[in-house]
């Protein structure tokens, strides 16, 4: 059978949707294991092989994220599938930079796409190049037609735009990044974006998205689902453009192009080598400044304008590369006087709404 002998973990809160997909899966030829929430899932995948984890995002006692991230911890090479219904969609955004392979929204109108993913992520380390652009292709089309409520609904494009911002500090083991992002209306056309890369590499960026309107939050989305999967080839061994800015934002580029959805971006991508303290820098447009920040203020970093991502006829990134002092901070930020007095007086707040203050701000790395 088409399962025949796969260990399948299904963590489902649904005692229905559970039993449903259950039964599916083993009249396909799976040995399929259940859960009923993110504790007893951890327990059971601490205590069992599995070959793959089918797991709901909103579950209680442990949710379907924290769980993941457990899972990756102590076996990172497991596959895992998640469901959500399209009012989590930032949380399911998420969990594919934690690692998961594929998702599916609720309701699941054909049991058949769910064995599909779980073959499409036990086979994912074998998938060939032309394979590989059918499935990235397919999978962002997902994203795009599940998340197309956005574009008409304005609380529910703040609500997941809200989601997917931080908290206005965020630790890493060797480096410390924080922000302040103000908006005028239930929108930011602005976004910020880091995450680590391996042990040796941070990366983050800072994006000025085109039209400043609904489709800015949906173009956050995609911004964000399109670093993961480069995160995901990374993890796999498959691509080291993540840690290339000027191949990120060759990518990014034509991503938003292939996308059909008319969305352009000002974006500083930056790379840090934590190890030697080097920062590759790469600039598309020419709405946002990479300074140097040190006890005489701020310095801004010599990269030439460029093109906006999003553009057909795009030619290349601003690049440049720096070694940072143990003292000096790496920042992003708009070109409003008032942005970058609110940096150098340390104001960082998050996303907040200010009618006072213009529309943008500042990200700083601190290593």
């Amino acid at each position: 059978m088409a399962l025949n002998g796969v260990a399948v973990l299904l963590v489902e809160d649904d005692p229905v949707f559970r039993q449903i997909v259950a039964s599916f899966l083993d009249t396909r030829g799976a040995q399929v294991t259940q859960a009923c929430d993110g504790e007893e899932g951890l327990s059971l995948f601490k205590s069992q092989h599995f070959d793959v984890v089918l797991a709901d995002l909103s579950m209680p006692k442990l949710g379907g994220l924290d769980m993941l991230k457990e899972m990756t911890r102590l076996a990172p090479l497991v596959p895992s599938v998640v469901i959500s219904g399209n009012n989590v969609m930032a949380d399911v955004v998420e969990a594919l930079r934690i690692g998961a392979s594929d998702y599916l929204v609720k309701p699941v109108s054909d049991l058949f796409i769910i064995e599909q993913a779980i073959k499409q992520s036990l086979h994912s380390s074998y998938i060939d190049d032309t394979q590989a652009a059918d499935f990235e292709a397919l999978s962002h089309q997902e994203l795009s037609d599940n998340l197309a409520l956005l574009e008409q609904s304005v609380a529910a494009a703040k609500q997941v735009q809200q989601q997917l911002f931080p908290a206005s500090n965020i630790s890493y083991p060797a480096a410390k990044v924080d922000y302040s992002l103000y908006k005028n209306s239930d929108i930011s056309s602005y976004f910020i974006d880091s995450t680590m890369v391996g042990s040796d590499h941070l990366i983050m960026y800072m994006a000025h998205l085109y039209p400043e309107d609904n489709r800015a939050a949906f173009a956050c989305v995609l911004l964000r689902s399109f670093v993961n999967q480069k995160l995901k080839d990374f993890r796999n061994g498959q691509s080291q453009s993540i840690i290339e800015p000027f191949n990120m934002m060759s990518y990014l580029n034509e991503r938003l192009v292939k996308s059909g959805l008319d969305i352009k971006a000002d974006m500083i991508y930056v790379s840090i080598e934590l190890t030697k303290y080097r920062a590759a820098i790469a600039q598309a447009g020419k709405g946002l400044r990479c300074y140097l920040r040190n006890d005489e203020g701020l310095s801004p970093l010599a990269l030439s304008e460029s093109l906006q991502l999003g553009v057909l006829d795009w030619g290349k990134p601003s690049i440049q590369f720096r070694s940072l002092l143990p003292q000096e901070q790496l920042c992003i930020a708009t070109s409003e006087l008032e942005h970058k007095q609110a940096l150098l007086e340390n104001k960082f707040k998050g996303l907040v709404y200010d009618a006072a203050m213009p529309e943008g701000g500042f990200l700083q790395l601190s290593l």
